[in-house]
């Protein structure tokens, strides 16, 4: 085959429309259901959440404490860290359904 005998196809391939190449089905619309039986894990993992958050809030104000302490003594900046940690914590945490779901791809 020559490229005389190529050029109408790819031509014709190019100023097709794509949907007229690939026709495309319309989307779904799934509709989101609670599996049955699982109101009692999601009331665990809602507690869950919140424990984890009022540990974190704490972890925050333990640091913020000592970093007052110890600024008297020339050394209050090592605690940034801490402070750095727990605030990535919190971000994790509440963060925590989106990443299960981006993870496990739902």
């Amino acid at each position: 085959m020559s490229v005389l005998e190529i050029a109408p196809a790819i031509g014709h391939l190019l100023t097709t429309p794509l949907e007229v190449l690939i026709p495309l089905a319309p989307p779904g619309n799934p509709t989101a259901a609670q599996p049955p039986g699982t109101q009692g894990l999601n009331a665990i993992m809602g507690w869950a959440k919140w424990v984890a958050l009022a540990i974190c809030i704490l972890g925050l104000v333990a640091a913020g404490a000592m970093m007052a302490v110890n600024s008297r003594r020339g050394e209050g900046g090592e605690h940034v860290g801490k402070i750095g940690m727990a605030l990535g914590g919190v971000i994790v945490i509440s963060a925590a359904g989106s990443l299960v779901g981006f993870l496990v791809g739902g």
